[in-house]
C-alpha cells in the first residue's frame, strides 16, 4: 500500500534525513521526500498498519530534524 503525506521541512538537506528516517522505519518498504512539493510518498511492508508506522516514522524525522512535520 502506498500513501501520501503533507510535510513541512525547511530545507533539501532536512528532506533527505526524513527520508533516510523513514526508510529505516519498521514497517516502512519504501519512501521518497520531494522537498519541492513538500509531500512524503510511504510505501508500506505488507500487513503494516499506515496509522502506527506513520507515528513511528514521524518520531524518527524528529531525531533528525526536530521541526519537521508529517501531518497523517
Amino acid at each position: 500500500m502506498k500513501k501520501t503525506y503533507k510535510i513541512e521541512v525547511d530545507c533539501a538537506n532536512c528532506a533527505a534525513k526524513m527520508e533516510q528516517a523513514a526508510k529505516d522505519t519498521a514497517g516502512v518498504k519504501d519512501a521518497s521526500v520531494n522537498f519541492m512539493l513538500l509531500k512524503m510518498n510511504v510505501e508500506f511492508e505488507d500487513g503494516a498498519e499506515p496509522a502506527s508506522v506513520m507515528k513511528e516514522v514521524l518520531a524518527n524525522c524528529k531525531k533528525v530534524e526536530d521541526d519537521c512535520e508529517i501531518y497523517l
